[in-house]
């Protein structure tokens, strides 16, 4: 039979189960369009930019069981989309990346967006495909699949050539997709090893990461049988409930909240699940897991980079600790209920929030009661996103997230202007849901255009944009070694003519006051599928416990000489 490539295309994407590509329609990719446009299973979904496309595509994938896709021309809408292609490899997130490429049917040379895409794509792909026959694009795109979501997942990439799409030619078949069974099973002798050490242990501990995030049953019975406290990552942080009694809050080590600090202070055995032990998750290389440390993840390039482990385990998160958790009731009875250590737990985090709340934000909103408003205000499987930024640990330390998958961020490759795209893709994944954002006025303003592809699409999404008018989390960092700031302070925005501009509708939260009126009003105008904007006069006056630990565990690196250069340049700039 004769086919475009085009309609092949749409086929396989279709035989997938892809629901929504996010793009911009070009000279390399209008054919592909046009068949989308006939699809009643496919919606092709227009930005105002690639980049955000690819961050809607990521938060797709992050926040259901449909892998996001991008449908983009070549060369520029590549390079505009590879921040995000970058979050999604980095962060292990699962994404198909579908461009159309230049004419392969001509010996012309300098063509209209002429670059090789692949080269450019390699260090943040999984894999490139680059097709060359309509008979390759079906079984390449099934193939495509099947590397983003398997093992670690990530982004692939698939160039169809712009001839292929427009002309039809000879394929075999056109065979429907099947999808692979898994074949993950677990080294027996590591889950005996994982459990006794575990059992054995005076003060087991977990931490969690993205990887545990459809573990979170399995997490919390190994918890419960153990006695055991749990910390999540940041990017972790829905990977465990945080209204469970054994949730202690985000990390380890000297930078971690009081209550994760204090339940892990004499652990001995380490459970650590989905979880490299990258910068962000150890606040920059601070903590010092003990020697009993057990290593789960999909990766086994993970084990013994940062940390040596007693036992690594190499599969899938839901899959060891099943296996786990039966190996642990073979060795005897759950340990006692560690009412103790729950008691504690919640001391501690109560007296954290005390802490804040007792700052005096000088008429601005104090972060502390904005969660706390917007946390009686949310469902418990609302969807929370947040930018890169000083807000963000603002929302680790300060936001507890109750269900799996119900926090979204960017942390590895630490894209700011992820958050605005991120919650369209998040909201059209989960109409249902509540869907907000934590972004600061910085990273809003990368990518605040994606507002109007929100209101375009009738989506119901809130933007907290915290507005301080500075890039606070450099702004702070500057602030302590120079005295100064350099380039680091905005210029003053009026948040409400963005709105206006982009068809959503405009809330403002003045101080601590307006948190509850002013919260309850955007979940109402979201409710009736209306994009809202909230301009939030944030107090950052008082520093994150993660800021403060890092930036410690940074100084005490420097050597006495650099040491003592930084605080003596710090103080003569401070006096004079």
């Amino acid at each position: 039979m004769k086919k475009s490539g085009a309609w092949l295309v749409r086929y396989a994407l279709e035989q997938i189960g892809v629901k929504y590509t996010f793009g911009i329609p070009g000279v390399h990719n209008t054919e592909t369009y046009d068949e989308l446009n006939k699809s009643d299973l496919i919606k092709p979904v227009l930005v105002t930019h690639e980049g955000g496309a690819a961050f809607m595509a990521d938060a797709l994938s992050r926040t259901s069981a449909h892998i996001g896709t991008l449908l983009i021309v070549p060369a520029a809408g590549v390079t505009h989309a590879a921040s995000g292609i970058g979050e999604a490899f980095l962060d292990g997130i699962p994404m198909l990346v579908i461009s159309g490429g230049i004419r392969t049917d001509t010996d012309k040379t300098y063509q209209l967006h002429e670059i090789d895409q692949h080269a450019l794509l390699a260090p943040i792909t999984k894999k490139t495909y680059k097709i060359e026959t309509h008979e390759q694009i079906i079984p390449s795109i099934y193939e495509a699949y099947r590397i983003a979501t398997s093992g670690e997942p990530g982004p692939v990439f698939v160039e169809v050539p712009v001839n292929l799409q427009l002309f039809p030619g000879e394929v075999p078949a056109t065979p429907p997709f099947v999808a692979e069974p898994s074949q993950d099973s677990p080294d027996p002798a590591a889950i005996r090893a994982a459990a006794q050490l575990l059992y054995a242990a005076s003060s087991p501990g977990l931490f969690v990461g993205w990887g545990a995030v459809g573990a979170s049953t399995e997490s919390a019975a190994i918890a419960d049988f153990l006695g055991a406290p749990v910390a999540t990552t940041l990017q972790g942080l829905s990977a465990f409930p945080a209204n469970h009694p054994l949730h202690t809050g985000m990390g380890i080590g000297p930078a971690a909240v009081p209550a994760a600090e204090n339940a892990f202070r004499a652990c001995d055995c380490l459970l650590a699940v989905g979880n490299r032990f990258g910068e962000i998750g150890t606040a920059s290389y601070g903590i010092s897991p003990p020697a009993g440390l057990i290593h789960v993840d999909i990766n086994p390039r993970v084990f013994n980079a940062n940390y040596p482990a007693a036992v690594s385990i190499e599969g899938d998160a839901r899959v060891v600790l099943g296996a786990l958790l039966e190996a642990l009731e073979t060795l005897g009875p759950a340990k006692p209920d560690n009412t103790r250590l729950k008691t504690a737990i919640a001391g501690d985090k109560q007296a954290y929030v005390d802490e804040w709340l007792q700052h005096d934000s000088q008429g601005r909103v104090n972060p502390a009661r904005f969660f706390n408003a917007l946390r009686r205000q949310l469902d418990d499987d609302a969807i929370v996103a947040a930018d890169d930024g000083n807000h963000t640990f603002l929302v680790a330390e300060l936001m507890p997230i109750h269900g799996p998958r119900g926090f979204i961020s960017p942390t590895d490759f630490n894209c700011m202007g992820y958050c605005a795209p991120a919650l369209v893709g998040a909201k059209l994944a989960n109409p249902g849901k509540q869907v907000v954002g934590i972004i600061g006025d910085g990273a809003f303003l990368m990518t605040c255009m994606e507002t109007l592809t929100a209101a375009s699409l009738k989506l119901g999404a809130v933007y907290f944009v915290f507005n301080d008018g500075e890039l606070s989390q450099i702004s702070q960092a500057q602030e302590i070694p120079y005295n100064r700031k350099t380039c680091s302070v905005l210029q003053a925005v009026r948040f409400k003519g963005v709105a206006d501009a982009t068809g959503c509708e405009f809330v403002s939260i003045e101080n601590d006051d307006a948190c509850e009126t002013g919260i309850a009003r955007a979940l109402s105008l979201a409710a009736q599928n209306r994009p809202v904007i909230v301009d939030v006069k944030i107090d950052y006056s008082k520093r994150t416990r993660f800021t403060k630990g890092a930036v410690k565990t940074n100084l005490d690196r420097f050597t006495l000489g650099n040491k003592a250069r930084f605080i003596g340049r710090a103080l003569f700039r401070k006096l004079f």
